[in-house]
Protein backbone atom coordinates (compact mmCIF):
# COMPACT_ATOMS: atom_id res chain seq x y z
CA UNK A 1 0.00 0.00 0.00
CA UNK A 2 1.05 3.87 -0.76
CA UNK A 3 1.63 6.07 1.64
CA UNK A 4 -0.20 8.47 0.20
CA UNK A 5 -2.84 6.15 -0.62
CA UNK A 6 -3.22 5.16 3.11
CA UNK A 7 -3.60 8.63 4.03
CA UNK A 8 -6.70 9.09 1.73
CA UNK A 9 -8.23 6.21 3.12
CA UNK A 10 -7.18 7.33 6.26
CA UNK A 11 -9.01 10.76 5.89
CA UNK A 12 -12.00 8.76 4.27
CA UNK A 13 -12.75 6.68 8.26
CA UNK A 14 -12.69 10.36 9.28
CA UNK A 15 -15.09 11.75 6.98
CA UNK A 16 -17.57 8.62 7.42
CA UNK A 17 -17.10 9.20 11.42
CA UNK A 18 -18.98 13.05 10.94
CA UNK A 19 -21.24 11.64 7.96
CA UNK A 20 -22.68 9.36 10.32
CA UNK A 21 -22.33 12.17 12.83
CA UNK A 22 -24.67 14.30 10.96
CA UNK A 23 -27.05 11.58 10.17
CA UNK A 24 -27.78 11.70 14.50
CA UNK A 25 -28.12 15.75 13.63
CA UNK A 26 -30.89 15.20 11.29
CA UNK A 27 -32.84 12.93 12.41
CA UNK A 28 -33.02 14.58 15.60
CA UNK A 29 -34.35 17.67 13.76
CA UNK A 30 -36.67 15.57 11.88
CA UNK A 31 -37.86 14.08 15.62
CA UNK A 32 -38.81 17.74 16.10
CA UNK A 33 -35.69 18.94 17.94
CA UNK A 34 -34.91 22.99 16.78
CA UNK A 35 -31.20 21.92 16.26
CA UNK A 36 -28.93 25.24 16.05
CA UNK A 37 -27.41 27.29 13.50
CA UNK A 38 -23.39 26.71 15.04
CA UNK A 39 -23.87 23.55 14.63
CA UNK A 40 -24.94 23.15 10.95
CA UNK A 41 -22.29 26.12 10.41
CA UNK A 42 -19.55 23.40 11.82
CA UNK A 43 -20.49 20.39 9.91
CA UNK A 44 -20.08 22.69 6.93
CA UNK A 45 -16.92 23.47 7.67
CA UNK A 46 -15.45 20.26 8.51
CA UNK A 47 -17.04 19.08 4.96
CA UNK A 48 -16.01 22.09 3.42
CA UNK A 49 -12.28 22.24 4.69
CA UNK A 50 -11.65 19.02 5.35
CA UNK A 51 -13.40 16.68 2.98
CA UNK A 52 -13.56 18.92 0.24
CA UNK A 53 -9.81 21.11 0.41
CA UNK A 54 -7.91 19.18 2.09
CA UNK A 55 -9.04 15.36 1.02
CA UNK A 56 -10.50 16.37 -2.76
CA UNK A 57 -8.21 19.18 -3.21
CA UNK A 58 -5.18 16.76 -3.01
CA UNK A 59 -7.00 13.88 -4.98
CA UNK A 60 -7.72 16.85 -7.64
CA UNK A 61 -4.55 18.55 -8.06
CA UNK A 62 -2.23 16.06 -6.93
CA UNK A 63 -3.82 12.39 -7.17
CA UNK A 64 -5.92 12.92 -10.42
CA UNK A 65 -3.45 14.85 -12.36
CA UNK A 66 -1.11 11.82 -11.90
CA UNK A 67 -3.52 9.57 -13.35
CA UNK A 68 -4.39 11.52 -15.87
CA UNK A 69 -0.56 12.00 -17.11
CA UNK A 70 -0.59 8.12 -17.16
CA UNK A 71 -3.03 7.08 -19.15
CA UNK A 72 -6.70 7.84 -17.54
CA UNK A 73 -8.67 10.31 -19.64
CA UNK A 74 -10.58 13.05 -17.56
CA UNK A 75 -13.54 13.63 -19.98
CA UNK A 76 -14.98 10.31 -18.76
CA UNK A 77 -14.45 6.88 -16.80
CA UNK A 78 -13.35 7.04 -13.23
CA UNK A 79 -12.20 10.70 -12.63
CA UNK A 80 -14.95 12.09 -14.84
CA UNK A 81 -16.93 10.35 -12.46
CA UNK A 82 -15.34 11.34 -8.92
CA UNK A 83 -14.94 14.79 -10.02
CA UNK A 84 -19.03 15.30 -11.03
CA UNK A 85 -19.65 13.93 -7.59
CA UNK A 86 -16.67 16.62 -6.15
CA UNK A 87 -19.11 19.19 -7.22
CA UNK A 88 -22.94 18.14 -6.16
CA UNK A 89 -21.42 17.28 -2.99
CA UNK A 90 -19.91 21.20 -2.99
CA UNK A 91 -23.68 22.04 -3.91
CA UNK A 92 -25.17 20.17 -0.55
CA UNK A 93 -22.75 21.71 1.51
CA UNK A 94 -22.96 25.46 0.24
CA UNK A 95 -26.54 24.98 0.98
CA UNK A 96 -25.71 23.90 4.40
CA UNK A 97 -23.40 26.59 5.39
CA UNK A 98 -25.34 29.37 3.96
CA UNK A 99 -28.12 27.79 6.63
CA UNK A 100 -25.64 27.85 9.08
CA UNK A 101 -24.61 31.21 8.45
CA UNK A 102 -27.74 32.85 8.84
CA UNK A 103 -29.22 34.88 11.71
CA UNK A 104 -32.06 33.59 14.61
CA UNK A 105 -33.76 30.48 15.38
CA UNK A 106 -34.03 27.98 12.36
CA UNK A 107 -37.37 28.54 10.05
CA UNK A 108 -39.33 25.01 9.65
CA UNK A 109 -37.96 25.91 6.61
CA UNK A 110 -34.45 25.97 6.87
CA UNK A 111 -34.71 22.53 8.91
CA UNK A 112 -36.66 20.95 6.14
CA UNK A 113 -33.64 22.59 3.76
CA UNK A 114 -31.06 21.14 6.09
CA UNK A 115 -32.83 17.77 6.36
CA UNK A 116 -33.02 17.64 2.91
CA UNK A 117 -29.46 18.36 1.68
CA UNK A 118 -27.97 16.39 4.23
CA UNK A 119 -30.21 13.43 3.31
CA UNK A 120 -28.38 13.65 0.10
CA UNK A 121 -25.03 14.36 0.76
CA UNK A 122 -24.76 11.82 3.36
CA UNK A 123 -25.28 8.59 0.96
CA UNK A 124 -23.52 10.40 -1.87
CA UNK A 125 -20.60 11.13 0.17
CA UNK A 126 -20.45 7.21 1.31
CA UNK A 127 -21.19 5.75 -1.96
CA UNK A 128 -18.23 8.02 -3.22
CA UNK A 129 -15.86 6.83 -0.54
CA UNK A 130 -16.84 3.21 -1.47
CA UNK A 131 -16.18 3.95 -5.11
CA UNK A 132 -12.23 5.07 -4.64
CA UNK A 133 -11.86 2.57 -2.04
CA UNK A 134 -12.76 -0.02 -3.70
CA UNK A 135 -12.40 1.13 -7.16
CA UNK A 136 -10.17 3.89 -8.11
CA UNK A 137 -7.09 3.81 -5.54
CA UNK A 138 -6.71 0.14 -6.23
CA UNK A 139 -6.31 1.16 -10.49
CA UNK A 140 -4.35 4.19 -9.06
CA UNK A 141 -2.29 1.92 -6.98
CA UNK A 142 -1.65 -0.59 -10.50
CA UNK A 143 -0.95 1.70 -13.03
CA UNK A 144 1.32 4.42 -11.43
CA UNK A 145 4.87 3.67 -11.11
CA UNK A 146 6.21 2.97 -7.28
CA UNK A 147 8.18 6.30 -7.85
CA UNK A 148 5.31 8.55 -8.50
CA UNK A 149 3.40 7.11 -5.51
CA UNK A 150 6.32 7.72 -3.51
CA UNK A 151 6.21 11.53 -4.84
CA UNK A 152 2.76 11.95 -4.13
CA UNK A 153 3.21 11.51 -0.91
CA UNK A 154 5.35 14.50 -0.94
CA UNK A 155 3.43 16.20 -2.81
CA UNK A 156 0.32 15.41 -0.40
CA UNK A 157 2.87 17.34 2.19
CA UNK A 158 3.57 20.10 0.47
CA UNK A 159 -0.27 20.56 -0.45
CA UNK A 160 -1.02 20.74 3.70
CA UNK A 161 1.69 23.02 3.97
CA UNK A 162 0.90 25.66 0.84
CA UNK A 163 -2.84 25.43 0.50
CA UNK A 164 -4.21 24.26 4.25
CA UNK A 165 -1.96 25.78 6.31
CA UNK A 166 -0.10 24.54 9.57
CA UNK A 167 -2.69 23.48 12.49
CA UNK A 168 -5.30 22.57 10.13
CA UNK A 169 -5.40 18.81 10.35
CA UNK A 170 -5.16 19.05 14.23
CA UNK A 171 -8.06 21.70 13.94
CA UNK A 172 -10.08 20.16 11.89
CA UNK A 173 -9.41 16.37 13.70
CA UNK A 174 -10.68 18.36 16.93
CA UNK A 175 -14.23 19.68 14.97
CA UNK A 176 -14.69 16.26 13.82
CA UNK A 177 -14.30 14.61 17.57
CA UNK A 178 -16.50 17.43 18.96
CA UNK A 179 -19.27 16.42 16.17
CA UNK A 180 -19.08 13.02 17.14
CA UNK A 181 -19.06 13.38 20.93
CA UNK A 182 -21.91 15.59 20.43
CA UNK A 183 -23.82 13.49 18.04
CA UNK A 184 -22.74 9.65 18.27
CA UNK A 185 -23.44 8.04 15.17
CA UNK A 186 -26.05 4.93 15.35
CA UNK A 187 -23.98 1.93 17.18
CA UNK A 188 -25.75 -0.09 14.78
CA UNK A 189 -24.28 1.65 12.12
CA UNK A 190 -20.18 1.88 10.96
CA UNK A 191 -19.12 5.51 11.86
CA UNK A 192 -15.30 5.68 10.64
CA UNK A 193 -12.35 6.71 13.27
CA UNK A 194 -12.02 10.20 14.45
CA UNK A 195 -8.14 10.46 13.66
CA UNK A 196 -6.27 9.61 10.38
CA UNK A 197 -2.67 8.41 11.72
CA UNK A 198 -1.59 8.03 7.82
CA UNK A 199 -1.96 11.75 7.44
CA UNK A 200 -1.33 13.26 10.83
CA UNK A 201 2.35 14.03 10.18
CA UNK A 202 0.94 16.04 6.69
CA UNK A 203 0.76 19.25 9.16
Amino acid sequence: MSNAVETLMNEHRLIEGVLSSLETFVSEIEAGKEGSRSTIRAYASFFSNFADKCHHGKEEDRLFTRMIEHGFPKEYGPIAVMLAEHVEGREHVGALGKIGDGDGPLSPDERRLTAAHARAYIPLLRAHIQKEDGVLYPMALKALPAAVLEKLEEEFESFEREVMGPGAHEKFHALAGDLIAAYPPDAERPAGGTHCAGCAGQV
